[in-house]
């Protein structure tokens, strides 16, 4: 099963990269655990939000998987500190 042009091991891969990332640039304190969470589920969210705007989706493959991931975990961490406020 593909998710984004990319397959499992990859999607896990390129996700830690992209929660990396954006743990980098959002100064979040998270562990490898943690930013490959972040980066999948920043780029199942993103696509998500992205289909119900009608916009589509950056592309297909690991440059697009990545800056979904990057986008959507940015968009988590921000998120979860506007809940913990």
């Amino acid at each position: 099963m593909d998710v984004n042009g990319v397959g499992w091991i990859a999607a896990i891969i390129i996700g830690g990269l992209a929660g990396w990332f954006a743990e980098m640039v959002m100064k979040s304190n998270a562990g490898v655990l943690m930013n490959i969470i972040l980066g999948i589920a920043g780029a199942v969210v993103l696509n998500a939000i992205l289909r119900a705007l009608n916009i589509g989706v950056f592309g297909v493959g690991w440059t697009a998987y990545l800056i979904t991931g990057f986008i959507g975990a940015c968009l988590l961490i921000w998120a979860g500190r506007l809940v913990r406020r």
